[in-house]
């Protein structure tokens, strides 16, 4: 078990340039392995999820290298990828499965998705039933989890749907099986979500149209590789803001983060709790971005629903621990996703910081948080990532505003996202001033 960092006397202080943005290493790996000529990846996030994606191609037959967090993909075209000796492994990424579940629909081959034991209790048929109705076919088990036989089927018609849920991966995988069609496809969202695949398929060379929520996609493009600057992952980021945020004296920059705006909702929600976060030198080159200011600030209360979500979803566990130190009651409602993740995460989340003294009350679809209180061990000074990377790194954080010590149980969970990440944390507390009194 990891001993935290607990009982700090100092603030974060500092600079750091956190990892690249986990959804755009993915898809920078997936689109550069479907298009003509070399993409060339910098900033590469290096994590066992993105790794995973790696190792899918690699096994159907596309040349990629890497040299540290340099990525080259030597491109097959969307009808060069071959079939897969064996099933192809996607270790914990959700990411990858439902991607390429999209993607190997309309390939001509069959495939098996396998993966480990977390993921492999993870909901599928939120991706598959939508491609099933618009012609693919799945073997599933009773269960819709992990293994998944992908039964590829190349066909011409293009695909009319409107997602019933607010989810980038659903939406993400239907734009990849719509790209193997003639014509144009229609894709209605429910609600905005992280539209880095639309992004990025119009940087390689695709036709796609958005008006409000309904996207039109142009079939059978010619995708040319190109060289991409990775930005910082900002749910990577946002461990560090909240860091900094709760902790007196701290004052940190973090460069070169990513600002798309469909992503940017951890920071509107902190803003609006009184949060101190500024941006600069902004820049733009496909996806936005810029170096965060951050420092410490006092908090208060907010009320949180369904609207406020999509843009936050994976920074829901940092603003439930922001919510233990704010002013109020914080409210969070229309966040059932959560219960799907890595784990259930309100439930999850609302376990560890109990205890830890926070005083959280689960909801079916959220919950709700009373603060400010002290956090500090009750019954046991062990925590638990529970398998969770996002958890995990959360608890790192809530551990610097205990006084007595905490050990974590199951730390390699990090790795998934960030293996650097109590590393990048020691950077910034060793350049820590004192607290005063």
């Amino acid at each position: 078990m990891k001993i935290l960092h607990t009982n700090l006397r100092t603030g974060l202080t500092g600079e750091l340039a956190v990892p690249g943005d986990k959804s755009i290493s993915h898809r920078g790996v997936i689109l550069g392995a479907i298009s003509r000529g070399t993409t060339e990846l910098t900033h590469f996030l290096l994590s066992e999820d993105c790794l995973s994606t790696i190792r899918a191609f690699q096994d159907m037959g596309v040349a990629i290298e890497r040299r540290d967090d340099h990525v080259l993909v030597h491109g097959a075209g969307l009808n060069g990828l071959n079939q897969p000796r064996l099933p192809l492994n996607m270790g914990n990424s959700g990411t990858t499965t439902r991607l390429l579940l999209g993607l190997l629909s309309r390939q001509d081959f069959t495939t098996e998705l396998i993966g480990d034991a977390s993921l492999s209790r993870r909901p599928m048929r939120r991706v598959t039933e939508p491609l099933t109705q618009s012609g693919s076919a799945f073997k599933v088990s009773a269960r819709g989890t992990l293994p998944i036989t992908v039964c590829g089927r190349p066909q011409s018609a293009p695909i009319h749907y409107r997602l019933p849920v607010a989810s980038a991966q659903v939406k993400s995988a239907l734009i990849l099986a719509a790209l193997q069609a003639d014509g144009v496809s229609t894709i209605v969202e429910k609600q905005p979500t992280r539209n880095h695949t639309e992004l990025m398929l119009r940087a390689f060379g695709a036709e796609i149209e958005q008006r409000g929520l309904e996207i039109k996609v142009s079939g059978r493009p010619e995708l040319v590789g190109r060289s991409l600057k990775i930005p910082g992952d900002l749910s990577s980021a946002a461990f560090f803001i909240t860091a900094a945020t709760l902790v007196r004296g701290s004052e940190i920059r973090l460069a070169n983060v990513g600002l798309n705006p469909t992503r940017t909702g951890f920071l509107d929600i902190l803003r609006r709790m009184g949060g101190d976060v500024t941006v600069l030198n902004r820049s733009d080159d496909g996806e936005p971005a810029g170096d965060l200011l951050v420092r410490h600030a006092g908090l208060h209360a907010v009320s949180l629903s369904s609207q406020d979500i999509p843009g936050a979803i994976d920074e829901l566990p940092l603003i439930a621990l922001l919510a233990t130190q704010a002013e109020g009651i914080t409210v969070i409602h229309g966040a059932e996703e959560l219960r799907v993740k890595e784990t259930d995460r309100i439930a999850v989340v609302t376990e560890e910081l109990r205890k830890l003294g926070a005083s959280v009350t689960e909801l079916p679809d959220g919950m709700t948080i009373q603060g400010p209180t002290p956090l500090s061990p009750r019954e046991t000074h062990v925590v638990d990532t529970h398998g969770d990377h996002r958890i995990g790194m959360m608890l790192g954080v809530a551990a610097l505003l205990s006084r007595h010590e905490l050990r974590l149980r199951g730390e390699d969970a990090v790795a998934v996202s960030y293996p650097e990440f109590f590393s990048d944390l020691d950077q910034l507390l060793s350049a820590g001033r004192p607290v005063r009194p």
